[in-house]
């Protein structure tokens, strides 16, 4: 019998191996694809030489993490921390840039600069404060009642419909959902406002940076560092019952809720089964890889130097968008996040090109080509953007649910994002990474804190199964 499995080699996955093998335990990682990464996966999808991150590019929550800091992540891999945190172009030309300097942003929005600084400045004075009451589970004590205090009140202000209140132009509301619709939820809700205050603060913070080289790297660190003490990685193999992995003391499941009620079966009491059967999906996203022969030709020029752009136009117009969606509709002007990493990162693509990757939120389980409407939408901002395709790639929604069994219905969230599911995630718990089974773990965004590359949910989960059934409390990664 060996110490601990890890099944899936995501972010999460990753993290709770290199603790688990920190504490002196002996881990196994299991993995169903060819390659490590989950969500942090790099490839060549278009052309070679062109590295487009397979789903996540832009590392906000990486920096800020908890988990990643103990880790010393950027001792290890290169991040690049540009200027432009993101950028919001406007139908008139106008465009809000959020600069990864407060006081720069501030400046350029005008007459909304006060208001802006007034709803971010607190909550970047108290960044540490709120990454730990954000990234843990709801069900707790803030370590900061200051920080959780600032950051709800100014979550409930932006979750409702007086999201506008202090705001007298298009720029900065508009600024403000394009950053929330990160969470792929109603607007205004709290969840997307939540969603949206975090990475907004994040982006004045430690910023929203880019590992060089691409996504792969976070997770290639995380496997060279697991290995160095001791642990293991084997890929091309698929777990479905626990009789398809060695015996072990403890086994982390960085998986689906609903494969963990497949996994564990009757072992589960039926009332943990139902909670599982409660838990719900939300919407979903298609993307679209592009291989550019240079750069975006954005009609507001600061956009041209911002690696994250957000489409979608007006506050109205975004928040119209989302709730379509949310209806279980295709948007007819989606809204689109942009990333052109290759601003940012001369590794991605050969030299005088760039890579570019969109992505639209859709329904569950949608089949629907994203390629002409992400491409009229970049247009609609940067006239002549079809002259400078080289080549392009999508994934559906069940396109992205195949490349990636978690992504169940092409919903990359682990989850719908919602208030309620934040706290019931998969279940209510003091501890929910627990199950019911003895030594069974779940570790994957569908746990606290939720989605996002932190390894946080990882992490939380194997410091768990040390306390449970080695009585080791104190790790090297704290």
């Amino acid at each position: 019998m060996t110490d601990a499995t890890v099944v899936g080699s995501g972010p999460n996955g990753l993290a709770a191996a290199v603790t688990l093998a920190r504490a002196g335990l002996a881990v196994t990682v299991l993995e169903k694809a060819p390659t490590i990464g989950g969500g942090t996966r790099t490839l060549e999808l278009t052309l070679p030489g062109f590295l487009h991150d397979v789903c996540s590019a832009v590392h906000p929550a990486a920096l800020a993490s908890p988990f990643f800091r103990a880790f010393r992540l950027t001792e290890k891999v290169p991040f690049v921390i540009p200027e432009i945190s993101y950028a919001h172009p406007l139908d008139d030309g106008r465009a809000g840039i959020a600069w990864h300097d407060l006081d720069r942003t501030v400046e350029g929005l005008g007459v909304d600069g006060t208001a802006w600084r007034r709803l971010f400045g607190p909550l970047v004075d108290r960044i540490d404060a709120v990454t730990a009451f954000t990234g843990n589970q709801l069900l707790r004590v803030p370590d900061s009642i200051i920080g959780a205090t600032l950051y709800g009140l100014r979550v409930l202000e932006q979750g409702t419909p007086l999201w506008n209140a202090r705001f007298r132009d298009e720029l900065a509301p508009a600024m403000l959902s394009g950053v929330a619709a990160h969470a792929i939820a109603r607007m205004p809700s709290l969840a997307a406002s939540g969603a949206g205050l975090l990475l907004g603060a994040h982006a004045h913070a430690a910023g929203w940076g880019y590992p060089v080289g691409g996504s792969q790297r976070i997770a290639d660190a995380l496997a060279a560092d697991l290995e160095v003490h001791g642990g293991s990685i084997i890929v091309n193999h698929e777990v479905r019952s626990p009789a398809d992995i060695e015996p072990s003391t403890v086994t982390l499941l960085d998986t689906s809720p609903e494969f963990l009620a497949r996994y564990a079966g009757d072992d589960l009491p039926a009332s943990y089964r139902r909670a599982l059967g409660r838990f719900r999906r939300g919407s979903a996203v298609a993307k679209v890889d592009f291989a550019l022969s240079g750069p975006v030709p954005w009609t507001n020029e600061q956009v041209r130097s911002s690696p994250t752009v957000h489409l979608g136009g007006s506050r109205a117009q975004v928040a119209a968008a989302e709730n379509a969606v949310a209806r279980g509709q295709h948007a007819e002007n989606p809204y689109v996040l942009v990333v052109q990493p290759s601003i940012a990162d001369a590794t991605r693509a050969p030299a005088g090109q760039q890579v570019l990757w969109a992505y639209i939120h859709v329904p569950f389980g949608s089949t629907v080509d994203p390629t002409d409407v992400v491409t009229a939408e970049i247009e609609r901002f940067a006239p002549g953007f079809r002259d400078v395709i080289l080549a392009s790639a999508f994934r559906t929604a069940v396109d992205v649910a195949a490349a990636n069994p978690n992504d169940i219905g092409g919903e990359m969230s682990g989850g719908a994002v919602s208030i309620g599911q934040l706290i019931k995630r998969p279940v209510v718990s003091t501890a929910p990474w627990r199950t019911p089974v003895n030594g069974l773990y779940l570790c994957s965004a569908s746990t606290p804190p939720g989605p996002a590359v932190h390894g946080m949910n990882g992490w939380y989960a194997a410091r768990t199964a040390l306390r449970d059934h080695f009585g080791i409390v104190d790790t090297p990664l704290g």
